[in-house]
């Protein structure tokens, strides 16, 4: 870490305060944003996903478990994979936690991987997580939703991934799968609709442990993203680390 700019205690506390009044400007910046986006049109859910559960097939209105909103994190587990995403597996290391008081509000969880149920089951149990996840294996759900492509898809060298079009060719995106989250809403006729996506960096505000990072002062210390350093947390203390450019 370079040496650093050191100041009396006055200008320090002048320094503080002058920040203050941006983090402020951004937390009411935010604030408006999210407003914004809970205003956005929703469309109308026509198809009929089912998935694979540990209590048989389920519906896309079945996941809501008796609520109104639902949030779909679209977890990085193809059907060859041998694990789950690195960057997908930080995000779901703070989802347990956080369920406990976010299902109280109304809101269900839920991951969905392409992966067969077997093989998230597996990883699941490894991991120590206890939220639901569900296969969309022979599903059109992932495809629809731009986290999953075919390999005719990739031939073309160009993806739809984040509401535009992207050239395989650019780092992270020569993948079969990749991240993101859905929310979606069932009124009380039992009809379904998307409300909302995000892919990619989308992603962070799920992720608590960034938002430790950024107020310490190194930040989170990345030359080229999450995975210059993240392993699977049960990795950490292995000498063979294990790392993936799964996510970006």
């Amino acid at each position: 870490m370079e040496q650093h700019r050191i100041v009396s205690q006055d200008k320090w506390l002048a320094a503080q305060k002058a920040h203050l009044a941006e983090e402020k400007a951004l937390t009411h910046a935010r604030d408006a944003l999210a407003e914004k986006r809970r205003a956005l049109p929703w469309v109308k859910v026509e198809k009929r996903y089912s998935f694979d559960t540990p209590d048989g097939r389920k519906t896309l209105a079945d996941l809501f478990n008796g609520r109104s909103q639902l949030i779909v994190y679209h977890f990085m587990l193809g059907p060859d994979w041998e694990a789950g995403c690195i960057g997908c597996s930080f995000v779901s290391d703070h989802m347990d936690g956080a369920l406990m008081h976010v299902e109280q509000r109304d809101v269900a969880y839920v991951a969905v991987s392409r992966a067969p149920l077997g093989k998230i089951e597996a990883f699941k149990k490894r991991m120590g997580w206890h939220f639901k996840w569900v296969s969309s294996f022979g599903s059109d759900f992932n495809f629809d939703h731009h986290v999953s492509f075919t390999p005719e898809q990739r031939a073309t060298g160009r993806i739809d991934y984040n509401f535009q079009i992207h050239e395989t060719k650019e780092p992270g995106f020569d993948s079969d799968e990749m991240p993101g989250v859905s929310l979606f809403y069932k009124d009380e006729a039992g009809d379904v609709f998307r409300t909302f996506s995000a892919y990619g960096r989308g992603v962070e505000p799920l992720i608590g442990a960034y938002d430790l990072l950024d107020i310490t002062p190194k930040g989170r210390d990345e030359e080229h993203g999450m995975t210059d350093w993240m392993r699977h947390h049960d990795r950490y203390d292995n000498p063979k680390h294990e790392s993936g450019g799964c996510c970006h």
